[in-house]
């Protein structure tokens, strides 16, 4: 985990005022990626006791309009962060869990990240894979 500092440099970077709402959600959403609110609003009331709902609400949404975070929302899921931001990576996630993994994007031509329209500006893609884990997928 980063150091406050670097947290704070983030927020300055992006334009954002430091405040301890907005370092600690940082430092929750580096510390488990992938996590949904009620995850991340447990993380950062252990470090600020008494935090509001609405004040993690605002952080997060603050941080993800200013590419500090990501929000991801596979189909059927609530919506989880992660700090792995600059990037088109993608995403495999188990259909019995729920657990989502980070993998790096596809390289190379392909029909099903290849846009049939040419005059069309790609700006990122998103792609989600389904299946199982290996821990769902193991013979019992």
């Amino acid at each position: 985990m980063a150091p406050t500092s670097e947290y704070a440099a983030r927020l300055r970077t992006a334009a954002l005022y430091v405040t301890r709402p907005r370092v600690a959600v940082l430092e929750a959403v580096d510390g488990h990626p992938h996590a949904d609110t009620d995850t991340i609003l447990v993380a950062v009331q252990e470090r600020i006791p008494g935090v509001s709902r609405q004040t993690v609400y605002s952080a997060l949404h603050a941080l993800t309009v200013a590419g500090l975070i990501r929000r991801i929302q596979p189909a059927g899921l609530v919506a989880r962060y992660e700090s792995r931001v600059g990037d088109d990576h993608h995403h495999l996630v188990c259909r019995a869990c729920g657990s989502i993994t980070d993998v790096d994007r596809a390289v190379g031509r392909s029909d099903c990240l290849a846009t049939p329209q040419e005059d069309f500006l790609v700006e990122r893609a998103e792609v989600v894979y389904w299946g199982l884990c290996p821990a769902c997928s193991a013979p019992e």
